[in-house]
Order: structure tokens, then sequence, then C-alpha cells
């Protein structure tokens, strides 16, 4: 059934990002499922035909590493880990190259780290980057960074749907298709008979985070589940551009969503495009401290898009310094914005609580009344 809101929806998506889980790509054993890549190639290859631009955040690396080097199951210690992936980041975009070259497209493997993205100079470079690929038609390959990361293998992005939100908002990709092995968000738990996919969702209120359920994997390979879905459609749709989550599994599902059909569950954007400056500060870097403020300052934020001065602050956590992004919380410490601070850690210390006149006096020098200026301050999907 045809859908006018994602008929117009996918009528204006010149650029779309697919994001595609293990459960979708491998097979029961955790082997990756060649038929399933191939078909997956086709439809991508449909996209860029249509005159889209497409790219893939995929996952699938230390499954298919697991499968080549016939271990019994995922690696709990660290440097193991990180070698299965990499053995298995070479089959994966092996494969994505030779199923794609069928089409007469080339594949493109692009690994990130979080500092990747946090880093502002470094997010434009990637970005220009990608967008080089694009206009060469190119269709880039990528994942999270496995072999470097530091941190658990669980990745330092959290898992790959947050990475292809984070990618979505670098490009402004009016479009990301999460691809599962569910068939949408469900009404109610699954494994009721009753149970129905919720076709469209207009806000990612606390009703709709209630039907999230963690599904276990059937073979200990990926990470996602529901809740980490929606948590990234609403990144995605906070900054103005809209999901589908729908099965990998189902044949054309791509051709299905691109042609308006009522597939899986879309998730339509919360306002106007964000800038890509706002973009970085509330999705790509990550908070060097968090400020904490009091009622009247999270409602001028909140509700009425107000700077935040000095009066308003009651509390400060982190050493941040000027020009640092920071998270700016409530009193119960969940994040309701974030922001470019004008003043750093010790300085916000000194004049928190009190009136922009006292700052020269408190500090010696008043080069901002804000602490937190408006322009450089977004409200977070947290926050809604």
């Amino acid at each position: 059934m045809l859908d006018l809101a994602r008929q117009e929806i996918a009528a204006t998506a010149r650029t779309v990002l697919i994001k595609v889980g293990t459960r979708v790509l491998t097979r029961d054993d955790g082997s990756l499922d060649g038929e399933r890549i191939a078909r997956l190639a086709g439809e991508v290859a449909g996209v860029v035909e249509s005159g889209r631009r497409a790219l893939l955040v995929s996952s699938g690396a230390v499954g298919a590493g697991v499968s080549r080097l016939g271990l019994p199951g995922r690696p709990r210690d660290l440097a193991k880990l990180q070698a299965v992936a990499a053995v298995g980041q070479t089959h994966l975009i092996e494969t994505y190259e030779r199923t794609f070259r069928d089409h007469g497209l080339h594949a493109a493997q692009v690994l990130l780290t979080a500092d990747d993205l946090d880093n502002r100079q470094r997010y434009l470079n990637v970005r220009n980057t990608l967008l080089a690929l694009l206009d060469a038609g190119v269709v880039p390959i990528i994942n999270e960074n496995d072999t470097i990361a530091v941190d658990e293998l669980a990745t330092t992005f959290g898992d790959n749907d947050r990475l292809a939100a984070m990618v979505t908002n670098l490009l402004r990709a009016p479009l990301m298709i999460i691809l599962s092995d569910v068939e949408g968000l469900f009404d109610r738990d699954p494994s009721d008979p009753a149970a129905a996919v919720v076709a469209t969702v207009a806000r990612i209120d606390d009703a709709v985070l209630d039907l999230a359920r963690a599904r276990p994997s059937s073979h200990g390979m990926s990470k996602g589940g529901m809740a980490s879905k929606l948590a990234a459609a609403r990144m995605v749709t906070a900054a103005g551009e809209n999901v589908v989550i729908a099965s990998g599994k189902r044949s054309g599902v791509i051709s299905a969503i691109l042609r308006g059909e009522t597939v899986g569950t879309l998730f339509l954007a919360e306002g106007k495009s964000m800038s890509p400056w706002k973009r970085w500060i509330g999705y790509s870097a990550r908070p060097a401290g968090t400020i904490t403020l009091d009622a009247g300052a999270c409602a001028a934020i909140a509700a009425h898009g107000r700077s935040l001065l000095p009066i308003g602050i009651a509390g400060v956590t982190g050493a941040f310094q000027k020009g640092d992004v920071v998270s700016l919380a409530n009193a119960s410490g969940r994040e309701i914005a974030r922001g470019l601070t004008n003043y750093g850690a010790a300085d916000v210390l000194k004049i928190m609580g009190r009136k922009t006149e006292q700052i020269r006096e408190l500090l010696g020098y008043h080069p901002y009344d804000e602490v937190v200026h408006r322009d450089n301050l977004i409200v977070t999907a947290a926050g809604h």
C-alpha cells in the first residue's frame, strides 16, 4: 500500500543511508550469507541507478571473522576480538566489492572511530571524503574501526545504529533506512499474536521508547536491539530527517521503501533540518563536561531557545576549557541540551548563580554575557 508522506520523503531523498545489521548479513551459524549480500547489492545498485546517492553502514565483521577462522564463538579477549574483526572486515569488503562489481559499481571501505567525528577538522575531512566518493558514483561501506578501538568492542560509537545516525547527520541525508531482522517497531511484545507493526511514528517520546524490547541474538554476534535503533532514529529525526526501520530479510525492501510503500516503521522528522554546525555540536562532538541548570534555565533553553546565563547555573562537572562542547543537564542529571561554552570550568564555578553584571568583578574580565550562546546550543533529543 502506498503512503503519501512516504512517497514525498522518497521522492525528495537524493541521499540515502542504509544501515544493515549482522543478523541480516549472516546465517544462523554466524557465517556471511553471500546470497543475501548479493541481493542487497542489487537493491543498492537500483538506488544509484535512480539518480540517488547511497551509502552503507555495515555490521558483520566480527561474525565474518569468527566464521572464516572456524572459531566456536565470539572471543571475549579484546586483542583476539580485534584480530577477528580485522580478518572479518577483509572478508566483508571483498564480498561487497565483488557483488557491487556485478552491477558496474565499486565499493569503498571507510573505517571510522569516534575520534574522527568528535574532532571538528577530522569530522569535516570525513564529510569531504564521503562526498567525493558519492560524486564518483562509488558506494561507501562504513564500519567502526574495530581493530584499533581501545574501548571494549561494544565499539566506541556504542553500536552501528549510532554510527549510522551520526553519518546521516554528517551528510544531512534526508533518509536513513535501518535494516534488521524485525519488520519494524511493534505496538506490543512481538511474541504476542496480536502484535502489529506501527506504521508511522510522528515523535519518539517515552511511550514509543517503552515499546522497545531487547532481543537476544540467535548466534551471539550482534549487539544492537530495538532500543538502540530508536535512540539512533531519535538522533536523526531531531535533526530534521526521516528514518525507516524494516526487515532486511524481506526481498525488495529498499525498493519498496523508495516507492513509498508502507513497509516497516516510518519515523518522521521533527521540525526543520538542522544546520551542519549544530549537528556536530549536538550529535557528534563528545561533551568535555556537564553544567547543571536550575529549573528556570532549563525552561528558558528547552522551551524558549534562550542562551545560558551564569545566574541559571547550579553546578559544574568536569575540567572543560573555553570552546569545548558541554552537556547541559537538569537537577536530576538528565541532559536537555549541548553547546559550546564561552568559559572554562574554573571560571564557571566562580560566576555560577550570579548576575551577568557581576562577571567582571568576579573574574577580572567580561568577554561574554552568556556562558553558552543560543547560536552554539541545541536542545538534544533527550531533552524533548
